[in-house]
């Protein structure tokens, strides 16, 4: 009953019951409508929204990709090439001249080292010896052999002398007293290596061995300096420089050990053979000794030359910057772009050489901005950050 009340008050729309009754009584009906075609209208209205919304939703935006990493953070100085020096630079270690790794001429077990690294030695001093039950055996052994051949000589005379044996006979007994004899003064020799002995006055710079292990024939055991040799330092110079470079000519050296200060030498060696893989020429500069110098100390010369400058072509760079170094080749990272998106550019240089914390490379536009801290962690083409953008401004020359 109450589903035929809805029904008719849906085809008599915004009228009460009472009125509806009284139209019906009167005569006066409303068309009945489709209810079934006005359900299957909405449903179909709901079907259109439902594929709508998934319509909207396949049209929506795509995934979005991962983010490019952050990009590495680097320092970098901008360069300009130096002023020309008239001369060239370069990079070496001092030593004595005379610096010797001393060592047995034959094997054993060490049984004694007496010095340390920093020790002086007066010369003919004994530094180390080696178990000489071995050799002694040996001596022994070859001196019981030339006894035996000297008897064995005298006899072969005696019974030549009697015509019994043939003048052959005492030539091969002559023979062997010789070899007996050179083999017991080869062992006496040994004997008297058993001992190691400092051929100088100086002072030990290495001590290689301790007391206990076995060495052999050659393998140093003490390195030796003659404190009564020049101090030297001997650097390489490639061959364009090497021109200009001749004995006696003059040389300011700087030592690490002794920030600040400059020291006077002169050339006294330059080399007639470059190395056969870099190419470089050894120049030798013998520098006035002082107490604070030692050996093994990194020190930088500025020779003078009598070629034209070279170095005026080339930038003056910090070493870190250079990536790799072989001959006059060598290559950097620069940097490509402006604050808002940098990238670093492997470039290529020409190499010339060390300078104190400083490399010297041709090649590079004044105001070129160079990759310093961090360059080994970075690729060509990868995105870089600047620590100190103030450290990007032109940098002098020495």
């Amino acid at each position: 009953m109450g589903g035929r009340t809805r029904d008719i008050k849906a085809c008599h729309p915004g009228r009460s019951e009472a009125q509806i009754r009284d139209r019906r009584k009167r005569g006066v009906h409303a068309p009945v409508p489709d209810l079934r075609a006005a359900r299957l209208s909405g449903m179909t209205g709901i079907v259109g929204l439902v594929s709508v919304a998934f319509a909207l939703a396949a049209c929506g935006p795509a995934k979005t990709p991962p983010a490019p990493p952050p990009p590495q953070a680097v320092e970098a100085v901008a360069v300009a090439a130096p002023r020309a020096e008239g001369g060239v630079t370069a990079t070496g270690t001092l030593e004595r001249r005379r610096e010797m790794a001393l060592s047995f001429r034959i094997a054993g077990v060490l049984t004694k080292v007496s010095v340390e690294a920093g020790d002086p030695v007066r010369a003919g001093q004994v530094l180390a010896t080696i178990d000489p039950a071995a050799v002694d055996a040996r001596q022994q052994a070859s001196g019981a052999d030339l006894d035996k051949a000297r008897r064995d000589l005298a006899r072969a005379k005696a019974l030549y002398a009697k015509g019994y044996v043939a003048k052959v006979r005492v030539d091969d007994a002559e023979s062997a007293v010789k070899a007996a004899s050179a083999a017991y003064s080869g062992a006496a020799f040994d004997r008297r290596w058993a001992q190691l002995v400092s051929p100088a006055s100086g002072v030990v710079l290495k001590r290689n061995a301790q007391a206990g292990e076995v060495v052999q024939a050659g393998q140093a055991v003490v390195s030796v300096a003659d404190l009564n040799s020049p101090l030297v330092l001997r650097v390489p110079l490639a061959a364009r420089d090497v021109a200009g470079v001749a004995v006696g000519s003059t040389v300011e050296v700087g030592v690490d050990a002794l920030p600040g200060q400059t020291l006077t030498g002169h050339v006294t060696r330059v080399g007639q053979a470059a190395d056969s893989r870099t190419g470089a020429v050894t120049v030798e500069i013998e520098v006035a000794a002082r107490p604070e110098l030692r050996s093994g100390q990194i020190a930088t010369a500025r020779i003078t030359s009598r070629a034209p400058a070279t170095n005026a072509a080339f930038a003056r760079i910090p070493a870190e910057a250079v990536l790799e170094a072989s001959g006059d080749k060598a290559a950097v990272l620069r940097l490509d772009g402006g604050p808002g998106g940098m990238r670093a550019r492997r470039t290529p240089v020409r190499f010339g050489g060390f300078d104190g914390d400083d490399a010297l490379v041709a090649g590079l536009p004044d105001g070129t901005r160079v990759i310093t801290a961090g360059a080994g962690f970075v690729s060509d083409g990868d995105r870089v950050a600047v620590t100190d953008p103030k450290a990007l401004s032109v940098r002098a020359a020495k």
